[in-house]
This record gives C-alpha cells, sequence and structure tokens, in this order.
C-alpha cells in the first residue's frame, strides 16, 4: 500500500465543497468494459490543471465542475456527513479461501462493477488455489475504486494492494452514461467537517454528486440519477 503523505489531505467542509491540500494531482479515471459491458480496467485522462491548494464540488451543482462555485449555498445543500466512523475492519464481513481471503463493506460501494466479471470476486476466493482465478480475483478486488473490498493474504495476514499514486481520480462510467465519484488513491486522509479524521485507507471514492446517503462516501447514487459532470 502506498505510504501516507503527511502534507496531503481532504477536508470535508459544512454543506460545502472539499477542500484539498498538497498540490494533489488530478485527472479523470473512465471505466473501460470488455465485449459484456463488464468493467475490465481503468484508462486515465490528461491532468487536469489546479492550483496547490483547491476546492472540489460535492453539492453535484457547480457550473465549473469539478471545482467548486459556491452553487452549494444556492441550491441548500444538506451536506451531513452520515457514513460509520468505525474501522474498516469493524464493519467488514469475512471470506475465507485456500489461500486468499476476502474483506466486504458494502456501504462503501461505488457500483463501479469490477467485482462481477469472472464469476463474481465473491466466488473466486474459495477457488483462489487456481493460478489463473487467484491472478483475476486480486486484480478484480484492487480495482475496486471506493476499497470496498480487500484482498488478503492467509500465510502473511496482509492486505494485497496495489500501490497507488497519491492522486484524485475523476470517475466517469460510459456503460452507465454517468459521472461517478472522486477516487482517492494512495492513502489520502479524509478530514470530516467536525474534524474527526477518518481512517487512512489506500483507495476511498467520495461523493459529488450530492446524493449519496452515506455522506462523505460515494454509495452509487451517481448512476440512480444519472449524475453528469459537464
Amino acid at each position: 500500500m502506498a505510504s501516507t503523505r503527511t502534507h496531503v489531505q481532504v477536508t470535508v467542509s459544512k454543506n460545502g465543497p472539499y477542500l484539498v491540500v498538497g498540490d494533489i494531482a488530478l485527472a479523470k479515471q473512465t471505466v473501460v468494459a470488455d465485449a459484456e459491458g463488464g468493467s475490465e480496467n481503468w484508462k486515465e485522462g490528461p491532468a487536469i490543471d489546479h492550483p496547490a491548494t483547491y476546492a472540489l464540488c460535492r453539492c453535484g451543482a457547480s457550473k465549473t465542475k469539478p471545482f467548486c462555485d459556491g452553487s452549494h449555498q444556492k441550491v441548500g445543500f444538506d451536506g451531513t456527513e452520515t457514513a460509520s466512523r468505525q474501522p474498516y475492519l469493524h464493519q467488514a464481513q469475512a471470506m475465507n479461501g485456500p489461500l486468499h481471503a476476502l474483506t466486504d463493506v458494502e456501504s462503501l460501494c461505488a457500483f463501479a462493477r469490477f467485482c462481477d466479471p469472472n464469476g463474481q470476486v465473491w466466488n473466486q476466493v474459495a477457488e483462489t488455489d487456481d493460478p489463473q482465478v487467484r491472478k483475476a480475483f486480486l486484480r478484480q478486488v484492487n480495482q475496486c475504486p471506493s476499497g470496498r473490498l480487500v484482498a488478503w493474504d492467509r500465510t502473511t495476514g496482509e492486505q494485497v494492494e496495489n500501490a497507488l499514486p497519491v492522486s484524485i481520480g475523476l470517475v466517469e462510467d460510459p456503460v452507465e452514461e454517468c459521472s461517478g465519484p472522486l477516487w482517492l488513491r494512495g492513502g489520502i486522509p479524509v478530514i470530516a467537517a467536525d474534524g474527526f479524521k477518518y481512517e487512512v485507507r489506500n483507495r476511498v471514492t467520495l461523493c459529488r454528486c450530492g446524493q449519496s446517503k452515506n455522506k462523505p462516501f460515494c454509495d452509487g447514487s451517481h448512476a440512480a440519477v444519472h449524475f453528469k459532470d459537464d
């Protein structure tokens, strides 16, 4: 897992934007589908220019997306944070396979659907002694942007996490014809509006459509409302 950089963080402002400090790189991250429409890979777009400190819209109403333009005040955005503050493992359900285990916190699901191909990761975990299944399992779990799913090496007890650059992705989902969450990568600290420090994780998705019931985290609502980052 990428090491946390102490000089970067994202702070949730009360009923307002995400305040980003530390000159964190910003780019589109597009879900690439296979021939059957299943999520297969990520395609990174060009870097988006930004100052060292910037504010990202979380109400979904800004006319200058992904950046805040103050629209949260005009629309009376209620950004109350409702997500659990318990550590990931306190919320997770676990499944053991022969070589790897899988933990799952369903409330963090950002509906990117990398879990679905090849018979779904929940079924693959039972066959992780098969090299081909194991390869697909680890790849698909690590492509889950929200970190809902985490793979574990049963021998070492350690997470099996791809190293990710400290960066923020603007998720685009052509299959669902919508824009998705902010994808925080590489262990970026997230600070609540009241100063609470959420657990630092390698993969985190933050709501930017304003509709999540699990704020500040994404719950997949962008797909239901067909949110567009125009």
